[in-house]
């Protein structure tokens, strides 16, 4: 246990064993500190936040409330983000878990190890204005290259990034169903049915309109493909 808790100390400045290290109390808070931290870290910085939020536009433009619910949609965001994470999960587990497990190099060099890999794929996706930002608000130097960005800067630059690419998603999701919309309560005032509301009415078209298409296949085959 500290082993893998060795990165976690470095980041509060606690050395974890050998001689003068931390001891077993101080070793289970820092993992429980490491467990609380974990959904946030699945959330933020992984394909999950792009994924959810897409699927919450969807499931607002339909206008189906609560259908599907959002387990299901947390739920399957949870599942093609392991998917889309697999091959990066798989690097550091080669290259940082095995050789700390066979005790051929130390937690901390194992920790730069698994790092790389994570770091190559949030570059991939975050913006170069959301890396400058925080780099301003840290007081930090401009790096000479993107890999030498710290994650301290990475990781906020990463989640605000992935923000605007969801929200990008979502209005363009929301198109086709405003026009259904716009067109359904245009009939329906020109007919006088004053008494229906026009979400009412549209909900039944946009859902068969959904399904027509086959929609969950493009919008979460889109979502996947968007992170190749």
């Amino acid at each position: 246990m500290t082993a893998l808790l060795a990165p976690v100390g470095n980041l509060f400045g606690i050395p974890l064993g050998g001689a003068g290290g931390a001891g077993a109390p101080i070793q289970i808070v820092l993992l429980l500190t490491a467990l609380t931290l974990l959904p946030a870290a699945i959330m933020c910085v992984t394909p999950f936040l792009r994924i959810v939020i897409v699927l919450h536009f969807l499931r607002q433009a339909l206008g189906t409330q609560t259908a599907p619910s959002n387990q299901v949609l947390v739920g399957l965001a949870l599942f093609l983000s392991l998917l889309i994470m697999q091959p990066v999960l798989g690097e550091a587990y080669t290259k940082a878990y095995e050789p700390l497990e066979k005790g051929e190099i130390t937690s901390q060099q194992a920790w730069e190890r698994a790092s790389i890999p994570f770091k190559a794929f949030l570059l991939k996706f975050v913006r170069e204005r959301d890396v400058k930002l925080f780099l301003d608000i840290s007081h930090s130097a401009q790096p000479a290259k993107p890999a030498d960005v710290g994650m301290a800067v990475l990781l906020p630059a990463y989640t605000l990034s992935e923000l605007k690419t969801a929200f990008q998603i979502g209005a363009v999701l929301f198109l086709p169903f405003l026009i259904i919309d716009l067109v359904v309560a245009s009939v329906t005032l020109s007919v006088g049915m004053m008494q229906l509301p026009p979400v009412m009415v549209s909900a039944p078209f946009k859902i068969l309109l959904f399904v027509l298409v086959d929609g969950w296949n493009l919008v979460v085959g889109s979502l996947v493909k968007s992170f190749y």
